[in-house]
């Protein structure tokens, strides 16, 4: 590969969208085009117009625009050989899209690559309101309950925030934490997510919170689904786009881009895990993150000690827990430069997008090498790259960043699913989900059976004692011995 061909990002943009009516906000694809007209200005050249590569993240926020790639380039007067918009909303896909186009570049096939998502829920949820009396959109949750509910969501296991304790409890029990001990570690590493997005201009909530703060429940931070509190999960309720330009070496200095504005994209590695939450071999580990994250390492000759910045997907608290075990990042060491999920904002699929435009500004301030890991879905996807001031000169292009065999290589048996069994059975993981009003809605109970296999039991509101002992700091639920029973409807949980 020809150094003229090496993928550089040359410009960012970002926009925070707050009309004092939030039902008066730009929908994604103008959010869209603001963002990469300021992505061009930011590279100091006219570049937009002779793009050939528009990469989009798909958004869910306006339903009527399933795909945003013609009413895009219409908007910005464009017309790209080639537009890309990621399969779904997911939290890999700004880092699949840099890939992509890095990729691209680097083959010769492309010049000028234009990368971009945006979510307008905050507006799309006033409308909703003004339409519907009030109704509250949560459209990952409405999706799904429009289908035929499957196995898992006949227990509960329906959203996100539903799935992901059942790795935040796995994880504690397999380290041996205590619960403090967990929750601590979760309130440190929020609480700086609060700080790094109250120094940057482009975070959703710019207001720092200790980590007492993080963990403990209050009537503004309720248990929504245990062991999390509102404070720990992602923040949806955000109008937001990102974008960012990439060219090759060569182009930016036929163009006249200063060098300085150049940030050398590294090569990537992405493994996903099964769809089915239930079809994971384990909840205290992801093969396809681990081999995501030490690929990309190495396909860029990084040591995970050089690094020095990251930003760790942070979703909820389970995955940048399990990412920074992966590079011995500690948990007193940011791990984010846009501000987590949470405070820098939750744009569903686009979260990277930030993440990716932050890095490049904080590259271009204090120089050095950053790590980006992005994942989506029900902790499914994982994608992560290197970014650098400075080449990478083991990286080349094009280069697969798929990962999938090895990945697969390393992941245990999948138990087998045992839907309707009876008798006695130790717990694998679980989780509580709250009302609004911070009561229990119900009890989920991932379970094995004496023969291995998994099965899900229910917990309903009238079994406070079950609950109690769940939500028990002082006894680890995970491993403890009971028996599944009928119930009104579903299998239930008993403890022994």
């Amino acid at each position: 590969m020809s150094d003229d061909n090496r993928p550089i990002i040359v410009g960012v943009g970002q926009i925070n969208d707050r009309p004092e009516n939030p039902a008066d906000g730009r929908d994604p694809v103008v959010l869209m085009a603001d963002a990469l007209r300021l992505a061009e200005k930011d590279a100091g050249g006219a570049l937009l117009a002779d793009a050939d590569f528009l990469g989009i993240v798909q958004q869910i926020s306006f339903r009527d625009i399933r795909d945003a790639r013609e009413s895009l380039a219409s908007e910005l007067g464009i017309a790209p050989a080639t537009m890309m918009q990621s399969e779904g909303p997911n939290g890999d896909s700004p880092v699949l899209l840099l890939n992509e186009a890095a990729n691209r570049i680097g083959a010769g096939e492309c010049r000028i690559a234009l990368v971009c998502g945006a979510e307008a829920l905050r507006t799309a949820a006033a409308r909703a309101a003004a339409e519907e009396s009030g109704r509250r959109v949560d459209a990952t949750r409405e999706a799904a309950q429009r289908r035929e509910p499957s196995y898992a969501q006949q227990y509960g296991l329906v959203a996100p925030v539903d799935v992901y304790p059942l790795y935040e409890n796995a994880l504690r029990a397999s380290l041996g934490q205590s619960f403090a001990e967990a929750q601590a570690e979760s309130g440190t590493i929020w609480s700086l997510f609060s700080e790094v997005a109250t120094a940057n201009p482009h975070a959703w909530i710019r207001k720092p919170v200790s980590p007492a703060d993080v963990i403990t429940p209050t009537e503004s931070n309720r248990p929504i689904a245990f062991p999390y509190n509102k404070l720990m999960v992602a923040n949806a309720s955000v109008n937001q786009g990102a974008a960012f330009i990439v060219t090759s070496v060569g182009e930016a200095r036929r163009r006249g881009i200063a060098e300085d504005r150049w940030i050398y994209v590294g090569n990537g590695a992405a493994a996903h895990e099964p769809n089915s939450p239930l079809q994971r071999d384990r909840y205290d580990h992801s093969a396809s993150m681990e081999v995501s994250i030490r690929r990309a390492l190495a396909l860029n000759g990084v040591d995970p000690s050089r690094l020095d910045m990251v930003e760790l997907y942070s979703c909820f608290p389970c995955i940048p827990k399990l990412a920074r075990r992966i590079i011995d990042w500690p948990a007193e060491r940011p791990a984010t430069v846009f501000g987590g999920l949470t405070f820098g904002g939750g744009p569903i699929g686009n979260y990277m997008g930030h993440a990716i435009a932050s890095m490049t500004d904080r590259l271009r301030a204090e120089e050095g090498t950053g790590l980006l890991f992005a994942n989506g879905g029900y902790a499914t996807h994982n994608h992560s790259i290197v970014i650098s001031s400075k080449p990478l000169a083991a990286a080349f292009f094009p280069r697969s960043y798929d990962y999938q065999e090895e990945a697969d290589a390393m992941r245990d048996a999948i138990p087998a699913l045992a839907r309707d069994y009876l008798g006695d059975a130790t717990i694998e993981s679980y989780t509580i989900l709250y009302r609004r009003d911070g009561m229990p809605k119900a009890g989920v109970v991932v379970a094995r059976t004496p023969e291995g296999e998994r099965t899900l039991a229910h917990v309903p509101p009238s079994e406070g004692d079950v609950l109690r002992r769940l939500a028990d700091a002082d006894v680890e639920p995970v491993g403890a011995p009971g028996r599944i029973v009928e119930g009104a409807g579903l299998r239930e949980w008993r403890f022994a």
